[in-house]
């Protein structure tokens, strides 16, 4: 009997059978695709998250930041000058020093959002999320089975951030190809080994799951998340939060200058 007119039944027992091993291993992989596509999208919503955080901070620095700088001035000016009218008070020689720490602070980070480019609000395409969700997909550095691979994998994966928060597409298609391309993204040989690996990468891919549910959860539950939700649902009624904040932090300043003044007028009688 020829090949062509063999029965159907005949041909299914006589082709070839796949191992127990290639059978748990195509169970393994579906379930690892399933939860790949999954971590690609959070991924997205954490890198986005971050992005709209920074850009966010970056203008509140700008608004507020400055002001903040200035009234952390005066006030450790006016704990200062205490602290010389009652140089034998210990608590007010610490409330000066910390006053002038905080100040330091303030005023570097005010000079920092100074130097830096104005941010422009983060608002990424749909091909955008897609190149990002494809490139995190395949190249998280949690998904290595070495500490030589997550190296690689995490210098990778920066240069997608960056490509990612530039709102640069060609760059994020040029990364996954040159990392697709490249010889270290060849898994190993036989099914046995695969199976393995698959089963580590599961693990690996259910612990980043994890890690970034726990850092999303943190920064929604945030200072800057929550007056970012202020902020927005104030505009959406016509209210500009920021610029109140700012005019409160106005009326600061002029009452430290005043006390200052107060204070300076005083000793010099």
């Amino acid at each position: 009997m020829s090949p062509e007119n063999r029965p159907r039944s005949i041909t299914a027992l006589n082709g070839p059978r796949q191992t127990p091993e290639q059978r748990e291993l195509a169970k393994k992989l579906a379930e690892l695709g399933q939860l790949e596509a999954t971590l690609a999208e959070r991924e997205l919503v954490l890198a986005t998250l971050r992005a709209e955080m920074r850009a966010f901070y970056a203008q509140y620095v700008r608004v507020i930041g400055d002001r903040y700088a200035r009234l952390d001035e005066i006030e450790a000016q006016i704990a200062e000058a205490t602290a010389r009218l009652n140089p034998q008070d210990a608590e007010a020689q610490r409330r000066a020093s910390a006053a002038r720490a905080k100040a330091r602070k303030s005023a570097g980070r005010a000079t920092a959002a100074k130097g830096s480019k104005r941010a422009a609000k983060f608002t990424p395409s749909d091909s955008l999320k897609k190149q990002y969700r494809d490139a995190a997909k395949h190249v998280h550095p949690d998904l290595a089975s070495s500490d030589e691979e997550r190296s690689r994998r995490q210098r990778v994966m920066g240069e997608i951030n960056g490509a990612y928060e530039a709102a640069d597409e060609d760059r994020l298609r040029k990364i996954l190809r040159d990392w697709q391309d490249s010889p270290e993204a060849v898994v190993g040989e036989g099914p046995g080994a695969d199976l393995i690996r698959t089963i580590r990468k599961i693990a690996q891919v259910e612990r980043r799951l994890e890690t970034i549910d726990a850092t999303i959860t943190a920064l929604r539950a945030g200072y800057f998340y929550q007056l970012r939700a202020k902020t927005q649902d104030a505009k959406s009624k016509g209210v500009d939060l920021l610029a109140q904040m700012a005019a409160e932090a106005d009326a600061r300043i002029e009452r430290a200058q005043q006390r200052l003044a107060t204070m300076t007028a005083a000793r010099a009688a």
